[in-house]
């Protein structure tokens, strides 16, 4: 297991800019970044959070995936 205090190296997120356009290439990227999770973890970062409200919220988190589990596997 890794030591917390060492940062984690990642494979860096990269987009080709092809015949398509700018455009195209930001919205693959958004879809990129969110699929990995990036901005949530931007939003979750950009304010300090008590540790009693952190458990509070990641029980949520984990109830809400569940729900989410089950309408999948219920039809």
């Amino acid at each position: 297991m890794a030591n917390p205090s060492e940062a984690i190296q990642c494979k860096p997120l990269e987009v080709s800019v092809g015949e398509k356009g700018i455009e195209r290439a930001i919205k693959h990227l958004k879809r990129k970044m969110a699929a990995e999770g990036i901005l949530r973890e931007l939003k979750r970062r950009r304010h300090h959070m008590k540790p009693s409200v952190k458990r509070r919220k990641k029980m949520s988190e984990a109830a809400r995936r569940r729900r989410k589990r089950q309408r999948i596997e219920t039809p």
